[in-house]
């Protein structure tokens, strides 16, 4: 598959099965993320895995927006690494090098921008200098989902691209 039909053809799953995640398939996902380019590749990323039973309930706690996703990763930051204020952007190159790989293996994720940040930190305890930018749900997806009706609903190219 070319990259233009992986991009054409991910969408975000809002529905999982129960189905585990196959550790070679995460760590394929995880490794995408660790390799992504970051700002002066200072690589500021970190990347929460909740897997576990009680992690993935904190999780669910945080959102409504994690569509009973087996495992869910927190994407964030350390400022204390960060390229003068490029944490975020380069928390967010890494989280769709994850959602690419993920759907290469066959793994369904979805961003979700809807959490409460400070919850996070708090319920997982992570140390000052981390920021949450994202969470992405994945796993297997859930039986009849398919893409929103506008995935394919894209505006024309003079309306997005202006050559200079």
């Amino acid at each position: 598959m070319t990259f233009m039909e992986l991009a054409k053809s991910r969408y975000s799953v809002r529905g999982f099965k129960d189905t585990p995640i196959e550790e070679e398939k995460l760590a394929a996902i995880l490794e995408a993320g660790r390799i992504a380019p970051t700002a002066c590749n200072n690589q500021p990323q970190h990347i929460y895995v909740a897997k576990s039973a009680e992690a993935v309930a904190k999780m669910r706690t945080i959102s409504p927006c994690t569509y009973n996703a087996p495992v869910i990763l927190a994407i964030c930051y350390d400022t204390t690494v960060q390229a003068a204020n490029f944490g975020e952007m380069d928390a967010s190159i890494v989280c769709t090098h994850m959602m690419f790989e993920a759907w290469e293996q066959g793994i369904g994720s979805c961003w979700v921008g809807m959490f409460n940040a400070e919850e996070l930190v708090k319920a997982f305890n992570l140390p000052e200098n981390i920021r949450p930018v994202a969470l992405l749900p994945i796993g297997y997806a859930a039986d009849g989902i398919q893409p929103a009706p506008l995935h394919t609903a894209y505006r024309e190219y003079a309306d997005t691209i202006t050559e200079l």
